[in-house]
């Protein structure tokens, strides 16, 4: 539970489709507590990102919707939010593949995030330094167009725009992807800080689960759309049946799927 008593986010029973006719989640539960990093964990097509886009309601974007069951943040029913008002309210989610505007400067790309939250100017200038002071490679590259930039240079991007939006929840889409492991490192290094000196917490999406276990608190591990397994993340990493499965010997033919929940 959070400081104040109320549960900061919970998701119940939830199911997605898209197009109402695939059913991307199968009764999703799961709760991140207020100053968590909390992993989601799982193959390709696992149901990751469907999750977060309905926390954000960004999937009613791509035809999908939730079909059941409720998300709650602070106790508040959110399914049918609007993802801008979700935004004023400090959840924002940054999505996978980095989305930065390419013919837009570094600099340009993460003010629109302050003006996504209607910052005044002088908080806006001080939400830039901020971003600057965890990202000092962008203060550098700032006047750069952002598609002139190199992967790890977008993904610090897209997650200094987040925020800008001064978020308490931010929701992670695959932050390792298609990066080399330093510039990985370096952005879970920040990860870290973020929530240790700034109080905010994360919920991340992330195929690697032997990197997202080693920065996460919790985690739950996603299969065809359900939730396979559940517990504290040093726990999960010291399984033998989740190395096992989920760092490497997924594609042998006898591995056997965890499913029991280390939680109730």
């Amino acid at each position: 539970m959070s400081a104040s008593g109320a549960t900061f986010l919970r998701v119940l029973d939830l199911e997605a489709t898209y197009e109402d006719v695939i059913l991307a989640l199968r009764g999703v539960s799961l709760q991140v507590e207020e100053g968590a990093v909390v992993a989601l964990l799982g193959p390709n097509g696992a149901g990751k990102t469907t999750t977060l886009k309905a926390i954000s309601n960004l999937i009613r974007a791509e035809r999908g919707r939730v079909s059941r069951g409720s998300i709650l943040w602070r106790d508040e029913a959110i399914e049918n939010a609007d993802p801008s008002d979700l935004v004023q309210r400090g959840l924002v989610q940054v999505l996978e593949g980095r989305h930065c505007f390419p013919q837009l400067t570094v600099e340009e790309n993460i003010l629109t995030g302050g003006f996504a939250r209607g910052l005044s100017r002088a908080e806006i200038n001080d939400g830039l330094e901020r971003v600057y002071r965890w990202f000092p490679r962008l203060k550098e590259r700032r006047k750069t167009r952002s598609g002139y930039t190199s992967g790890g240079e977008q993904q610090m991007t897209a997650i200094g725009r987040a925020l800008m939006t001064r978020p308490t929840l931010v929701l992670l889409d695959e932050p390792s992807m298609g990066l080399a492991p330093i510039v990985v490192a370096e952005i879970f290094e920040i990860i870290r800080q973020l929530n240790r000196e700034e109080r905010v917490t994360f919920l991340l999406a992330e195929q690697n689960a032997n990197l997202a276990l080693k920065y996460a608190h919790h985690a739950y591990i996603l299969e065809n759309g359900r939730v396979a397994l559940s517990g504290a993340a040093d726990e999960l990493a010291s399984r033998e049946d989740v190395h096992e499965f989920y760092f490497g010997a997924a594609s042998v033919g006898d591995a056997k799927s965890p499913t029991q929940h280390l939680d109730p």
